[in-house]
């Protein structure tokens, strides 16, 4: 979860990692830190806390010298501090690492390194790599790195610098993110791609078990065994100012207002008429492996499951094949059982998520065609899978994620479809039909997001609440935990979406006039069912927002407050539904003040398990 940066090259390298590091900062922002070689000397500076602080302190203590590391930190072993804080040094003080990942084996190998002699000055994990280098090296930092990591066990991507060696940067990864950025008498490694986008828009991803030796001019790939690895630099398609705010008061307000577009992008090419079948580049299964299919398994975390699950719905109800949805941090836990014919799905937006990827390898274990739908070109899952489909949403900064989750459902949708005409699972006429609301859908979502001053006023009636319930049903029970689940990520209110089905069987003991309930209620086949939800919460006073489409006469009557929605197909609503309940959230969380972009304990990607 933490960001690593690096530089070699002609400009100030601290200036070039603080920048970088900025991009980065989502993955963590317990402390921050940065090692300038110069000289034939390294100097190190750290603080606790965000990149401001980090930046204030070079402002007092300025680190010259064109070769660099940085880091931005999440907490995993041990607190936030200063001495925890990468990067970490060797003892006497000529070798500095930074590291994201967790090294599971660090405890023994930290005894084992101390009754050799060496002293740590930390808690964390991390530290054990430098010392274990510090003890291979003899004048070959390669060979002494590549021998230190023969003994790691777990997840890693590193950045190495050494005094011995100001013109020579290290990099390497294992299961955890890493970029090589190619520039010209300059190159650069980062987390991710945004990092370094400002100066270039080529990069090497790495792969697993691979380094980089990185001068100015040159970059040298190989495994970590020394042997040497040919790839292809990928161009980053997005522009340099897509990772910049915009004017936007957070990256999280951009990307809401980001979505119409990347919708465009996501239907371009594979969605160009009502009369014609869906194309998808990538999905790698044939018409008879569809029509083979026997059960579809969809697998993610977080905000990704949210629209697992609405995949696992239109699964079944488009292409009626039999669909499931499991957490991937719980899958292992179940043992699931994948028949001949199985597809697992797997939905991520970063294509790094640790839990994810672990389940991924699990389901492929056991036999199953792996499809991935990811944000993240040639990421880790989307390298494990064998199709992938992409949502081409862009890059996204903020913590909580908007226009991915859009997007993720967009593209599932697109994939059931799909599956339905081959399968024949819908008919004719009703796949014409979803597919002419699917091309209005930016259109809609634009309208939705002129509307923003209208939810603005909604928010400010509401965001001094303790606590918030969310109810939805069918296709939008999902939408109702991702609602509640952007409420409490970025404005700390405690709020639960649930089935409004099961308020009856413990919720609605909560339902006082201090809590407010958001009910989704658009109209298709549980309609009447969620009035008579809303109806019982009223007669307990509880305050309730309706959400429902333009020109209902029946929820205004009922409900306190309305979240109005354009009318569209019900299998498409948790698209459209999703904008109106992330403005909702982002207005409470700014009227109270919230950090936004970097709520507390959250970071965009989580790379351990």
């Amino acid at each position: 979860m933490c960001g690593i940066v690096g530089y070699i090259g002609g400009r100030q390298a601290s200036d070039v990692c603080l920048a970088g590091l900025k991009r980065l900062e989502y993955r963590g922002y317990d402390s921050a830190g940065i090692a300038v070689v110069r000289d034939g000397e390294l100097s190190v500076l750290k603080v606790v806390g965000k990149l401001a602080a980090l930046a204030d302190a070079l402002k007092e203590q300025p680190l010259e010298g064109t070769l660099a590391i940085g880091h931005t930190r999440w907490a995993t072993h041990g607190k936030p501090s200063q001495v925890n804080s990468h990067p970490h040094t060797s003892m006497d003080g000529r070798i500095a690492l930074v590291h994201n990942g967790i090294i599971e084996n660090y405890a023994k190998l930290r005894d084992q390194l101390e009754s050799e002699g060496f002293e740590f000055a930390s808690e964390t994990d991390t530290e054990v790599i430098v010392h274990l280098v510090d003890k291979y090296y003899e004048g070959d930092l390669a060979a002494a790195f590549r021998r230190a990591t023969e003994e790691l066990e777990g997840a890693f991507a590193i950045g190495l610098v050494c005094a011995d060696h100001p013109d020579q940067m290290i990099a390497a990864r294992r299961f955890s993110p890493l970029v090589v950025g190619i520039g010209d008498g300059e190159n650069f490694i980062a987390s991710d791609m945004g990092a370094v986008r400002e100066w270039t828009d080529q990069v090497y991803v790495i792969g697993d078990d691979e380094m980089a030796v990185i001068s100015r001019d040159g970059i040298e790939l190989t495994d970590l065994q020394g042997n040497p690895v040919e790839r292809e630099p990928y161009t980053i398609p997005w522009p340099a100012d897509a990772a910049q705010k915009g004017g936007h008061k957070h990256f999280m307000h951009k990307e809401i207002h980001e979505q119409p577009q990347a919708m465009r992008e996501c239907l371009l090419g594979r969605l160009s008429a009502p009369e014609k079948p869906i194309t998808l580049e990538g999905l790698n299964l044939s018409d008879e492996e569809v029509k083979g299919l026997r059960k579809v398994i969809f697998t993610a975390c977080g905000t990704a499951y949210h629209a697992g699950l609405v995949g696992r719905f239109l699964m079944e109800k488009l292409a009626r094949i039999p669909s499931e949805c499991d957490l991937a941090a719980e899958l292992r836990a179940r043992d699931p059982v994948v028949l001949d014919g199985t597809l697992a799905i797997i939905v991520s937006q970063s294509g790094e998520t640790a839990d994810t990827l672990v389940a991924l390898r699990e389901l492929k274990e056991k036999g199953a065609k792996v499809v991935s739908v990811v944000n993240v070109v040639d990421s880790s899952i989307a390298r494990e899978s064998d199709g992938v489909v992409y949502i081409q949403a862009g890059p996204e900064i903020g913590v909580a994620s908007t226009k991915a989750y859009t997007l993720q459902i967009l593209t599932i949708t697109l994939i059931a479809m799909h599956f339905a005409d081959v399968r024949g699972g819908a008919s004719e006429h009703e796949l014409i039909g979803l597919r002419r609301a699917m091309l209005r859908l930016p259109e809609q979502a634009q309208k939705l997001i002129d509307r923003e001053d209208d939810v603005k006023s909604v928010a400010a009636k509401y965001f001094e609440a303790p606590d918030a319930l969310y109810l939805g049903r069918g296709v939008n029970l999902p939408s109702a935990m991702e609602g509640a689940l952007k409420l409490k990520e970025i404005s700390y209110i405690h709020a639960e979406g649930y089935s409004a089905g099961e308020m009856k069987h413990g919720p609605i003991a909560l339902v006082e006039p201090s809590l407010f309930t958001v009910a989704i209620a658009v109209k298709g086949d549980v309609y009447d069912k969620m009035i008579g939800n809303i109806q019982e919460i009223k007669a307990r006073s509880g305050p309730v927002i309706g959400v429902a489409f333009d020109g209902d006469t029946e929820i205004p009557r009922q409900a306190d407050d309305v979240l109005w929605l354009p009318a569209c197909p019900e299998l498409l609503t948790p698209i459209t539904v999703a904008i109106p309940l992330q403005i909702l959230a982002y207005h409470i969380a700014d009227m109270l003040g919230r950090e936004i972009d970097q709520p507390r304990n959250l970071a965009k990607t989580v790379t351990v398990e």
